[in-house]
């Protein structure tokens, strides 16, 4: 897990360093937003796997979704939207005026773990 979030962030660095020399920010903003994402799917593996092998009914935690999810979701995806739809959507401004992606790599992560963990036996 350390190795694989090592080589992220250090293609994430890669990726901020040219995107500054070719004003060409999509390809920085696609990977700051989805790879969190990815670090939230495996934080939970582990535990997906160990429940995998019990011989249970499968079902999913909607409600959990609805309401974390979603809005975790959201929140990590506001560079993407804003770069689309504008800065006229909810917290975009805000967000964007930091020009940081902690809170948003926070958000992806939430959402990566919680969309494994809404799959129940």
């Amino acid at each position: 897990m350390g190795f694989i979030l090592y080589l992220g962030m250090a293609y994430q660095v890669r990726l901020r360093e040219e995107s500054a020399t070719t004003y060409n920010l999509m390809p920085y903003i696609l990977f700051a937003t989805i790879f969190p994402v990815f670090i939230g799917f495996l934080l939970r593996l582990p535990k997906l796997i160990i429940e995998i092998k019990e011989k249970k009914q499968w079902s999913f935690d909607w409600i959990k979704v609805a309401a974390i999810g979603i809005p975790s979701l959201y929140l990590a995806m506001i560079p993407i939207l804003a770069i689309y739809f504008g800065m006229n959507l909810l917290f975009a401004k805000e967000f964007m005026q930091l020009g940081d992606t902690t809170f948003t790599s926070i958000a992806g992560v939430v959402f990566g773990y919680i969309l494994l963990d809404s799959l129940k036996k």
